[in-house]
C-alpha cells in the first residue's frame, strides 16, 4: 500500500495504530476489546470477528441485533471466501396484497419488511468452518455485557434516543410494546455512560451459542418467533426459518491500479462501487483530490452505477443480468464515454450480455476478516419477540412494488442488499478489509476511501478522516460540512444541486486494516462514531 504514515492532509481525532500479533476495529471500544481478548486467548481472526461481532448486537442495538442480516469475507488458507448470510422473504410474501392494500411500497416497520435473519446461523457457520475456539467461549464476552450490563456509549445513546422518539410517534400498536418494554425500560432511551443491560438478550445468546444456533432456526427460539408472527397474522413462520441456510459464494473483483479490489455478489450492492472503479480506471487522476473534475467524475461514475445496479440487482436467481455482464471493460467504456463535463440526469444502461456495523479483524497467522451486519433503518422493523432480546430486522423494505422488477417483493425471495464488507488484494496476496457501513452510503464509502488510497496517497486513517460526499439521487450531491468551499462552487457550477449538511451521521462509518510489506498490522477507525482499533 503506497501511502505516507506520518502525513495528515486532514485533521484527525485519531492517527493510525499498528500492531503484530493481531488486530479488531469496530465502531464501539468494547467490542474491539472483545475481539482482541479472544485473539489473546487463542482465537485467529474469524473467532475475533465473530466475538466483535456478537457483542456488537449488546453494545450497539442502534445498528443491529440477533435478528438481522450478516455478510462476510474471509482470508483464509490463502484465499478468499465469502459467506451470504442474508435471509430470504417468508413463502407468505406477496406484493400484489400490498398494493390491493394501498402500499406504494414495503412499509418499514411492523411485519411485513421482515425476512428471515442470517446474523445467528453466519456466526454458527463461521465457526464451524474457519474457528479455533468453541463457539461458545467466543459469544461469552456479548453475554456478559448483556448479562451483567455495560456503559453506553455517545453516538449510540444519541441514536438510541432519535429511535425512542421515532416509535412514540409511529408504533403504536401492542406489536411494538416488547421493543419499549426492552430497550427503554425506563420510558426513555438510556443515556452515555449509563448502564444497560438485557436478560433476555443473555439468555438468547447462550441457547445461540450451545447449540450452534439451531435453536434459532428449529428450535426453541423459532418457536418463539412463530408464535409472536402468528399471533400478528404476519407472512413470517417457523418453516421459514427451518428452511434457511447461509451460503458460501465467490467474491468479485475488479483491478484498480494494480490492486484488486473484491466484494461480495448480488443480491448484495457492491457490485456498484466495482463498477464505479471500472468507469474510473480510465483517467488518470495525478492532481489532488482538491482538483474540482476529479470530484465531477467522482460522483458522476457512482451515479452510472448505482443507477445501474437499482434497476438490476436482485437475488440472483431474478437477475437480467450477470455480476460478468456489468464489469466488463466494454460496458465500463460505454458508461465511461456518457460522462461529459456537466452534471447529469442518470439512466440505466444495457450491458451486453456475458442501521449497519461494520467490523474487520486480522491475526498474526495471516487471517483476516472484514465483516457487515444490520438490523437496517437502526433497529430494524421495531419488532421484538417478547422476552428474547431478538430485534427484528427490516430488510424486505428494499424488496419494491413493481411487479416488473427483478427486486419486486415475492416468496423465498433475497431482496436487494445494501451492507456490504471490502477488501483489497494485490498479485495475489491479502492486502487488507475495509468497510464503510451506513445504507446506501457505503458503495460511495468504499469508492472514497479506496481512492483516497489507490490514487491520491493517504494511509487508512487519513482516507476515512477526509471529507465526504453522498449522490442522493437525480443531480443532488450532499457534501460535508468540512469540504473545502472551492470543490462545492465546482460542483455547483456544472450542474451539481449541492446540499452542505451540517450533521455528518449519513456520511457512513468506516474501519481499515492494511497488512504492511514488513508484515505488521496498520489500522484506521471512523471519526464520525465511536470507533476503537484495538492492536496487539
Amino acid at each position: 500500500m503506497n501511502f505516507n504514515p506520518w502525513s495528515y492532509k486532514y485533521p484527525s481525532r485519531r492517527a493510525v495504530v499498528y500492531g503484530s500479533r493481531g488486530m479488531v476495529a469496530t465502531g464501539q471500544p468494547l467490542a474491539a476489546q472483545a475481539g482482541l481478548d479472544i485473539l489473546k486467548r487463542g482465537g485467529n481472526a474469524v473467532d475475533a470477528a465473530i466475538a466483535a461481532a456478537v457483542c456488537l448486537t449488546v453494545v450497539e442495538p442502534t445498528s443491529n441485533g440477533i435478528g438481522g442480516d450478516s455478510f462476510a469475507i474471509v482470508w483464509h488458507g490463502g484465499r478468499l471466501h465469502g459467506l451470504n448470510a442474508s435471509g430470504f422473504s417468508p413463502a407468505l410474501a406477496d406484493a400484489s396484497s400490498l398494493i390491493s392494500a394501498g402500499h406504494k411500497y414495503v412499509p418499514h416497520l411492523g411485519w411485513y419488511p421482515v425476512t428471515v435473519p442470517g446474523a445467528p446461523f453466519a456466526w454458527a457457520e463461521l465457526s464451524r468452518k474457519f474457528g479455533a475456539l468453541p463457539l461458545a467461549d467466543v459469544m461469552r464476552p456479548a453475554i456478559t455485557y448483556a448479562s451483567e450490563g455495560y456503559p453506553v456509549s455517545p453516538n449510540t445513546a444519541k441514536l438510541w434516543a432519535e429511535a425512542y422518539g421515532k416509535y412514540l410517534a409511529e408504533c403504536g400498536g401492542d406489536e411494538f410494546k416488547p421493543w419499549f418494554e426492552t430497550f427503554c425500560p425506563k420510558n426513555r432511551a438510556p443515556l452515555p455512560g449509563e448502564i444497560w443491560r438485557s436478560e433476555g438478550h443473555a439468555d438468547s445468546l447462550t441457547e445461540i451459542a450451545e447449540s450452534g444456533a439451531e435453536t434459532f432456526y428449529r428450535g426453541r427460539l423459532a418457536e418463539s418467533i412463530d408464535e409472536f408472527a402468528r399471533r400478528y397474522g404476519a407472512w413470517l413462520s417457523g418453516d421459514d426459518l427451518a428452511a434457511y441456510r447461509p451460503e458460501w459464494v465467490e467474491p468479485i473483483s475488479v483491478n484498480y491500479r494494480g490492486y484488486d479490489v473484491w466484494e461480495m455478489p448480488p443480491n448484495g450492492h457492491g457490485i456498484s462501487a466495482l463498477m464505479a472503479l471500472n468507469i474510473l480506471k480510465g483517467w488518470e487522476f495525478s492532481g489532488s483530490r482538491e482538483y474540482g473534475p476529479t470530484y465531477h467524475r467522482l460522483i458522476e461514475s457512482m451515479k452510472l452505477a448505482f443507477t445501474d445496479v437499482m434497476r438490476y440487482v436482485a437475488d440472483p436467481r431474478f437477475m437480467e443480468f450477470s455480476p460478468e455482464d456489468l464489469l466488463s471493460d466494454r460496458y465500463a467504456a460505454l458508461r465511461r464515454s456518457s460522462i461529459g463535463e456537466d452534471a447529469a440526469d442518470p439512466v440505466p444502461g444495457r450491458p451486453q450480455r456475458g442501521g449497519t456495523v461494520y467490523l474487520c479483524t486480522a491475526d498474526g497467522d495471516g487471517n483476516m476478516v472484514s465483516m457487515i451486519q444490520s438490523n437496517y433503518m437502526g433497529f430494524g422493523s421495531a419488532l421484538v419477540v417478547p422476552g428474547t432480546g431478538i430485534a427484528l430486522h427490516n430488510r424486505g423494505s428494499n424488496f419494491n412494488l413493481d411487479q416488473s422488477s427483478p427486486n419486486c417483493i415475492g416468496p423465498s425471495k433475497k431482496p436487494y442488499h445494501t451492507i456490504i464488507p471490502g477488501f483489497l488484494t494485490k498479485d495475489g496476496d491479502a492486502v487488507g478489509p475495509f468497510g464503510v457501513m451506513g445504507g446506501f452510503m457505503q458503495p460511495q464509502g468504499h469508492l472514497q476511501v479506496l481512492t483516497n488510497m489507490l490514487d491520491f496517497g493517504m494511509n487508512p486513517q487519513e482516507a476515512l478522516d477526509a471529507p465526504r460526499w453522498q449522490w442522493t439521487g437525480g443531480r443532488t450531491v450532499e457534501l460535508e460540512q468540512s469540504m473545502p468551499n472551492h470543490i462545492a462552487g465546482e460542483l455547483s457550477s456544472r450542474g451539481h444541486d449541492i446540499r452542505v449538511l451540517e450533521s455528518s451521521t449519513t456520511f457512513g462509518r468506516g474501519e481499515i486494516i492494511v497488512r504492511t510489506e514488513h508484515g505488521t498490522l496498520v489500522g484506521a477507525t471512523e471519526p464520525r462514531t465511536d470507533g476503537c482499533v484495538a492492536a496487539w
